[in-house]
């Protein structure tokens, strides 16, 4: 493994482009020597730019756009073992940047297309999730084009729901755009702001205080899980600032919780991961509410954040596997034939 030539990509042209160059950092930093690890910044205009090992960990140093020839070559199967797509949302973790490296030829670390075009779409997955039987919260789908011509229908609709709601765009992760609304006025402004980011919109039923859960996935087609996870914050839920401020969110490893609540967590995580023909790794999230001991699956990630502090690697960690040897595994996934 130590002559292993792996691509990194990451940046991308998503609003999760600065989550993705901080979990390149530390893949580079951690595994670097290790493998013969070439790091390709996507950026934020889709131009790509080359950046060696040590200015990529350092976040420094000089770059310059490649040619279009330049980056093709960059791309030849003939040059890597596989491609570690390390991008967060929508053209890199929902089957675009899978379905071309697929036509190139190259092995990748993740989900194929269909997994992570599923996990991406909120819709999509809620869709698949309960043709599969995993229990969830109620939810409606709206379309931007709707809520812009006929919004008094669209509030009709979502009344069928209980306050509080949660409006998220159906498409990106890391908590972008999603908004927390408590009555008809806060449900406006939270469609507003999804309909920024994206034409499909979720409504989803919340639940007061639920607890927060998380499983990692690890493996194909005979995946384990990790430990389970908890994040405590205080904020009113989950959002973009808590999640990347530091203080602001804890995590335990494992969980507080009873066994039976930690065991159905890792069940229902596998089930969710098979569900969606998913690959190599996956973050599955889960609200308890403890009142009633129910289980709700939120969603899955099929390439959560990478940091050395993130909560997939931690939860790995957890279960005895170190952040590299972790890389390595993946390496050696993405390997196996597809």
């Amino acid at each position: 493994m130590a002559q292993a030539r792996v691509l990194l990509l990451c940046g991308g042209q998503s609003d999760e482009h600065e989550v993705s160059l901080s979990s390149a950092r530390s893949v580079v930093k951690a595994a670097g020597e290790r493998f013969a690890i070439s790091p390709i910044v996507i950026a934020k205009t889709g131009r790509l730019l080359s950046l060696s090992d040590s200015q990529m960990a350092l976040g420094q140093g000089h770059s310059e756009a490649l040619s279009a020839d330049s980056a093709l070559q960059m791309l030849d199967q003939q040059a890597y073992d596989c491609v570690f797509p390390l991008l967060h949302g929508p053209n890199g973790e929902d089957g675009s940047i899978q379905g071309m490296l697929k036509l190139m030829g190259l092995k990748f670390v993740g989900s194929d297309i269909l997994g992570s075009a599923v996990g991406m779409d909120k819709l999509m997955m809620k869709t698949v999730f309960a043709a599969h039987g995993l229990a969830q919260l109620p939810y409606i789908g709206v379309k931007r084009r709707d809520w812009q011509n006929v919004p008094e229908q669209i509030l009709e609709e979502l009344f069928e729901l209980k306050f509080p709601v949660f409006v998220k765009p159906a498409n990106l992760g890391s908590s972008v755009g999603i908004s927390k609304a408590n009555n008809e006025l806060e449900l406006k402004r939270a469609l507003d702001e999804a309909a920024n980011y994206d034409r499909r919109i979720i409504v989803e039923q919340g639940l007061e205080r639920p607890r927060e859960l998380e499983v990692g996935i690890l493996g194909n087609d005979n995946p384990g899980y990790s430990p389970v996870g908890e994040i405590r914050f205080s904020s009113d839920f989950y959002d973009y600032e808590t999640k990347y401020t530091e203080g602001r969110a804890a995590l335990d490893i494992p969980a507080n919780v009873p066994k039976e609540i930690a065991e159905r967590c890792q069940q229902l995580a596998l089930k969710a991961f098979h569900a969606i023909d998913g690959a190599g790794l996956a973050r599955v999230d889960f609200f308890y509410q403890e009142q009633t001991n129910e289980v709700f699956i939120n969603e899955i990630n099929t390439m959560p954040g990478f940091t050395t502090t993130s909560m997939y690697p931690k939860l790995w960690e957890a279960a005895g596997l170190s952040y590299s040897d972790l890389i390595e595994k993946l390496i050696l996934l993405a390997l196996e034939q597809r």
